[in-house]
């Protein structure tokens, strides 16, 4: 998930990725627990997404405190949604963290940049869909390379 500010207002949006597809924008508001984790993104948004690309995936998230809440690793473990290991601290692995940086860059590029929170959200819906899925395709195809190189760096700071 990420925050923007634009004006004094802001707005926290979630997101999905694979390589062939992505989920619509989810916004947020207040604070996301654990409980709210599983209710408004497990279950209805992650679950029948990898049920609909036939469980092949592995689930990636950071170590959130909302994430790693005992409420979420059980739901994870009785809905079969394997879970990919990740290191603490470590953002840049990500490949979303870099497309969140891409849509950042797309809304403040805008010709009318967002004024409201009502126009923000306008902006960063219209912005996600025209993000081409190619370049999705290069974020996740680069994971590779960001592993070996956070292997090489012992866990410290890449150039990714």
């Amino acid at each position: 998930h990420e925050c923007d500010r634009f004006g004094g207002g802001g707005v926290m949006v979630w997101a999905g990725i694979t390589h062939c597809g992505r989920t619509d924008l989810t916004f947020i508001n207040g604070s996301l627990t654990g409980v709210r984790y599983r209710d408004e993104i497990l279950s209805p948004i992650v679950q029948p997404f990898i049920a609909r690309h036939g469980n092949r995936h592995t689930f990636q998230q950071d170590n959130a405190r909302c994430h790693v809440a005992r409420v979420c690793t059980q739901y994870l473990g009785q809905n079969n949604i394997d879970i990919l290991p990740w290191p603490a601290l470590s953002p840049d692995l990500s490949p979303i963290e870099h497309l969140w940086d891409e849509l950042d860059k797309r809304v403040r590029r805008r010709h009318q940049p967002p004024e409201s929170v009502n126009q923000l959200r306008a902006a960063l819906v219209e912005e996600w869909n025209n993000i081409q899925q190619a370049f999705i395709q290069r974020l996740l195809g680069s994971m590779r390379r960001r592993l070996t190189a956070f292997i090489d760096a012992r866990g410290g700071h890449t150039r990714y």
